[in-house]
């Protein structure tokens, strides 16, 4: 049984936050930092410019009518992948039940924007809806209603905003918009300030879209250093330090257009030490692709993310100080609430996750925990949506995954394990090895077979395995020589008929 959905309480006093700027010409890294934690890490490589928000001038390659989706080429390594839900007039008539093959053939030019990047084998994913973002507005070209922001609750609020942009708006515009959490207290004229620079990014893309051959990037989003401005700036952001000169200017005149407030926030960081570094977050960073992250008092969780889900295990380890056993187990799954919510942060984890919380028997713990887990993911800026316990005493909740996370940017599966995480032993390989020398014995008449093989596996045959293998070559006939490869990994060999 499942509890409904818990909500995530709304009305938080966020922690003061620093954001640390690191800039070098292939790579920008964005640390957030909330009261010397750190809790968000933003990676972006020139070789790898995430692609959400980036529109194209595609064309279509394959409409597949039973998946009610086509494959779009957009200039990618892989097609890009459009789904129904995806394209404009599905979703200006939701009720009305539309089929994709009536809409699209193969051949056709069609203009569309990235909601979502490649991940692993899956191509990017496409929408046919523009949505352009600024400061304090996200812009909907085709569309004409004004919508708000969720985070923005009070009804009055929501009503004064729309009714301020509605008179900002030019008679008869004709395009919608969404204001956004930011815009509660911008100025009239910083929101007038946001509508004159999409309605010009908007009127470059069309532009662009006559004239462009297929396959055309036609906009991509601001770089990272300066969507921190756009996207992330707020009144409880202390500072942003920056460690570059050139971007530091960038940065400087773009906040003076579009983001006056955090002016005064930006630093130029001039120390002789490396900006993340000085702040100890490489070391952080390095924690954060483990597995294991410790608690204060003893116990500790274990991550492991997959395909499917990403699953956390709570341990008390060797924490044993509270009064009685039922008060530590309690403890120590509080104190794992924030944690777990800061890991999901850092590391960038999304879709389906499972909290296997050590099990307490008294259902005030139980309902105490969910409240502190709520209250600690109350603090992600993407959404979350929290769904209880279920009937095996599991939290599960879900994360919008919209990039790769934090390992699959700075890693790559393991060449020696192939991503399994482990390695067979060296007493496998050598029994895997006497099965082979059989078969290939039947196989070929050798005068004699030579084993290339890692050291720590030939050291097996040498002492352990010494009888089994002269047992072997007097089964098969043959002598059995043995040499050592350095450069082979435990499970690599080869075997020589001479």
């Amino acid at each position: 049984m499942h509890n409904s959905d818990i909500s995530l309480p709304k009305d938080i006093q966020r922690p003061a936050e620093a954001v640390l700027v690191n800039i070098t010409p292939k790579e920008t890294r964005v640390a957030v930092m909330e009261e010397s934690s750190l809790c968000e890490i933003h990676i972006e490589r020139n070789c790898g410019h995430g692609l959400v928000g980036n529109i194209y001038k595609g064309i279509v390659r394959r409409v597949l009518p039973g998946m009610q989706s086509a494959f779009i080429d957009i200039g990618l390594e892989r097609a890009a992948f459009l789904h129904i839900v995806d394209v404009l007039e599905q979703r200006q008539k939701p009720e009305q039940p539309l089929r994709i093959e009536h809409m699209l053939h193969e051949g056709q030019n069609i203009v569309v924007q990235v909601i979502k990047d490649p991940i692993n084998t899956k191509g990017a994913r496409l929408s046919t809806q523009i949505s352009l973002a600024g400061r304090f507005l996200v812009h909907l070209p085709q569309d004409q209603h004004i919508g708000i922001s969720q985070r923005i609750e009070d009804e009055e609020e929501r009503n004064q905003l729309r009714e301020r942009l509605e008179n900002l708006l030019p008679d008869g515009a004709g395009h919608g918009y969404i204001i956004r959490t930011s815009a509660e207290n911008a100025t009239d004229a910083e929101l007038q300030s946001d509508i004159n620079y999409l309605t010009k990014r908007w009127q470059n893309i069309q532009q662009l879209a006559k004239t462009s051959a297929p396959e055309t990037l036609l906009y991509q989003d601001l770089p990272l250093s300066l969507r921190v401005l756009r996207d992330m700036y707020s009144d409880n952001i202390d500072k942003i330090i920056v460690d570059s000169r050139v971007n530091y200017d960038l940065m400087c005149e773009f906040a003076t257009n579009y983001s006056q407030g955090a002016l005064d926030k930006l630093q130029l960081f001039q120390n002789d030490s490396p900006l993340f570094e000085a702040y100890n977050i490489e070391a952080r960073i390095t924690q954060a692709l483990q597995p294991r992250v410790n608690l204060n008092f003893g116990g500790y969780i274990i991550i492991e993310p997959t395909e499917a889900m990403t699953t956390i295990d709570v341990n008390t380890g060797g924490f044993v100080g509270a009064r009685n056993f039922e008060e530590t187990i309690f403890k120590t799954n509080l104190e794992a609430c924030h944690v777990i919510a800061r890991e999901l942060r850092l590391r960038n984890l999304g879709g389906i996750i499972i909290i296997d919380f050590i099990d307490m028997a008294d259902e005030a713990h139980q309902q105490e925990i969910l409240t502190e887990l709520a209250q600690a993911l109350a603090y992600d800026r993407t959404r979350v949506t929290l769904n209880g316990f279920t009937s095996l005493g599991l939290v599960e909740l879900t994360r919008k995954r919209t990039r790769e996370n934090l390992a699959q940017i700075l890693c790559e599966p393991c060449p020696t394990c192939q991503g399994r995480g482990r390695l067979k032993t060296a007493q496998t390989i050598c029994y895997e090895i006497q099965r082979e020398i059989i078969r290939e014995s039947r196989r070929v008449n050798a005068q004699e077979i030579r084993i290339l093989a890692a050291p720590s596996v030939i050291d097996l045959f040498l002492d352990e395995e010494a009888q089994s293998l002269q047992c072997l070559s007097k089964f098969i006939g043959q002598p059995i020589t043995l040499a050592v490869e350095t450069t082979y990994n435990q499970e690599q060999y080869d075997i020589v008929l001479q």
